[in-house]
């Protein structure tokens, strides 16, 4: 698959130009294929939303596959799929100063795109039964704003978001865009070809693009600068961590949306309540995803599309407020 971007300095103005394929056409490449969707499931389904009084949500890169970003784990279009890449590591990010080059070059080239993204129907769906007081919270995996985009406030972004950027030394934060001017000045003749899309906003480069790219330090201190986000390796924060286990007490029922559940045993915070892990006594759940594989858990599944799935309930099924 191509998946062309181009970033050139062109008089005093940085250009992209994305081809065909990773624009509009890109969408539907990420997206994992799925049966048709069963109305009978899908019946099954509005019935638990609507027998829900305190229901937790929980969403995975799955669910933001039809706005444009590929998830890791799905069969054929997965990042694991398509590529032998790996993820950036935690450790790896803070100990060297060309992997913070090589993931920032990337990530400088991917943004316009990544940032650009937009909400699809299965987010506008949470958000709208937020506005209805139907969803008592929201947890997310995803790094990518798409919730916050559509509205959604009674939100945890579990591994936190890629528009916000913070000092490793210092813990000042400023916003991703801000970030963008300042490669822009420090790289004003700088361009890169990329092929290659990956989940968290980046796209893929040669050693020999990155060598000549300029990284900005903390303007307060100095510091190396990171993205708002937890990388693999890493740990949630333990305030986040309590203040999601407290919603998760507080919830009746669990939706899983877009998920495989194989990031970390921090998802078991979330699930550990509702499936196998502490089964049979476990209270309601059900999952929503295309690329689920978990034999352990005790689930009710929907296997289709999250955007199809969710779009297909009825705005009835999410009317009245129980909080």
């Amino acid at each position: 698959m191509n998946f062309g971007l181009t970033f050139r300095a062109a008089k005093g103005r940085w250009m992209v130009k994305s081809s065909r394929q990773c624009s509009r056409g890109s969408i539907g490449l990420f997206v994992p294929p799925s049966p048709p969707l069963d109305p009978e499931k899908v019946k099954e389904l509005q019935r638990f939303v609507t027998l829900s009084k305190r229901l937790l949500v929980m969403t995975g890169a799955g669910i933001s596959t039809e706005s444009g970003i590929p998830d890791y784990r799905s069969e054929k279009v997965g990042l694991y799929a398509r590529t032998d890449r790996k993820p950036i590591q935690h450790g790896d990010f803070l100990r060297s100063a060309p992997v913070r080059q090589r993931y920032w070059a990337r990530n400088f080239v991917g943004w316009p795109r990544f940032s650009s993204l937009q909400p699809n129907p299965a987010h506008w769906a949470l958000s709208n039964w937020e506005r209805l007081g139907k969803l008592y919270w929201l947890v997310t995996q995803n790094v990518d704003a798409l919730h916050t985009k559509a509205g959604s406030q009674r939100l945890t972004e579990l591994h936190g978001c890629m528009h916000r950027v913070l000092c490793v030394d210092c813990g000042d934060q400023i916003p991703r865009r801000a970030l963008q001017e300042r490669f822009e000045a420090l790289n004003p003749t700088w361009s890169a070809e990329a092929h290659g899309l990956a989940p968290d906003g980046d796209v893929f480069l040669t050693e020999e693009q990155v060598q000549s790219f300029q990284v900005p330090s903390c303007a307060r201190c100095g510091g190396p600068l990171k993205p708002d986000v937890v990388f693999f390796g890493d740990t949630v924060n333990a305030d986040k961590v309590d203040f999601v286990r407290r919603r998760v007490k507080e919830a009746d029922s669990l939706l899983v949306v877009g998920s495989s559940l194989q990031v970390s045993n921090l998802v078991r915070v979330v699930t550990a309540p509702f499936v196998g892990w502490r089964a049979p006594g476990g209270l309601p759940a059900w999952f929503l995803s295309s690329c689920i594989e978990s034999p352990h858990l005790c689930l009710l599944l929907v296997r289709c599309t999250p955007a199809t799935g969710l779009s297909s309930l009825p705005e009835r099924s999410s009317s009245q407020s129980q909080y």
